[in-house]
């Protein structure tokens, strides 16, 4: 495959029968093949994405020394500010060229976990930020749910079989500014060759060049979405659970040519998660004689805090 496959979530939300069942096989054969698409009719509209550009370009341009105060510590990354070069890939001791921020869950009817998760961090400079970036996170998860739903019916489970696990999941909405290149980086990139943790995770910013895909010929392509569409891609959780059937892609963001180097370049992932206690365990619906079991048994949380002390965002 030499492109990211199209699609359009108001196909499964039609009334039609028809239309809904070839969203399904669309996404499925191309997370079967690849492990993204480009996909249109999700849930953000023009303004709001205008609104959360402007505000995480405020925050980014604020102080070095007003941004480090939004740095929690012993938390992880997990909510707040996460300065430049903090985070690596899998493998690498070269700290990515980005600085980011996290939105995290807003709990709902769960007093559990509003005592688990970190509480989202003010940003007392810019009144709006937070504002918008809830409104954002959450018409992200909305759009996020639908497509899980299309997986379900894919993988031939119940169509809301996700429901329960992402309802108040530990998912993640990361803005990342990739700030302008000084020096030659040695050995470093925008974001290093990695896999994402997380069940799907749903992008913005990926409009122009740099964000690349390794099909499975190896070969990197890239992975450019039109103006009104979502990059989606599986992720590692997803990948583990579906016995691989459902492939999580390894890619990157490479540094831009030399003339370039001058200028930023802003994205914004979100990354579903679900609750902590769901079961990755490969589904038996996955696995067959040509296909045998390839992971072993391990919840969402066990897998999540692997993960996070490889990239070097926790301790061991």
């Amino acid at each position: 495959m030499e492109r990211i496959p199209s699609v359009d979530l108001s196909d499964f939300l039609s009334d039609n029968a028809d239309r809904k069942q070839q969203f399904v096989n669309e996404i499925g054969k191309a997370y079967e093949e690849i492990g993204f698409v480009a996909l249109k009719g999700h849930f953000l509209s023009d303004s709001l994405i205008k609104n959360l550009y402007d505000e995480i370009k405020n925050f980014f341009d604020l102080p070095e020394d007003v941004k480090s105060g939004y740095e929690i510590k012993g938390i992880g990354g997990q909510r707040g500010y996460t300065s430049f070069g903090k985070e690596h890939a899998k493998g690498k001791k070269e700290g990515d060229l980005k600085e980011f921020w996290h939105f995290g869950q807003y709990v709902s009817e769960d007093d559990n976990l509003s005592e688990v998760y970190p509480d989202n961090v003010e940003v007392k400079e810019l009144p709006e930020f937070n504002n918008v970036g809830e409104t954002t996170y959450k018409m992200l998860e909305k759009t996020a749910k639908y497509v899980l739903r299309a997986l379900a019916i894919h993988l031939n489970l119940e169509e809301t079989y996700f429901d329960n696990y992402i309802r108040n999941g530990n998912s993640i909405l990361r803005p990342i500014h990739y700030p302008p290149i000084k020096t030659a980086p040695k050995n470093a990139e925008r974001a290093a060759a990695h896999g994402d943790i997380n069940l799907i995770t749903l992008l913005m910013g990926a409009q122009g060049k740099g964000l690349q895909v390794q099909n499975h010929n190896g070969t990197w392509i890239d992975a450019m979405a039109e103006p009104d569409e979502l990059m989606i891609n599986v992720g590692d959780m997803l990948s583990r659970h579906t016995n691989n059937k459902l492939k999580s892609t390894i890619h990157r963001v490479v540094n831009p040519p030399k003339e370039l180097w001058g200028t930023s370049r802003y994205s914004i992932p979100f990354f579903m998660h679900p609750i902590s206690e769901m079961k990755l365990d490969v589904l038996d619906s996955c696995i067959d004689e040509n296909n045998p079991k390839q992971f072993d048994d391990i919840t969402a949380g066990e897998f999540l805090h692997e993960r996070l002390i490889e990239l070097g965002l926790i301790k061991k």
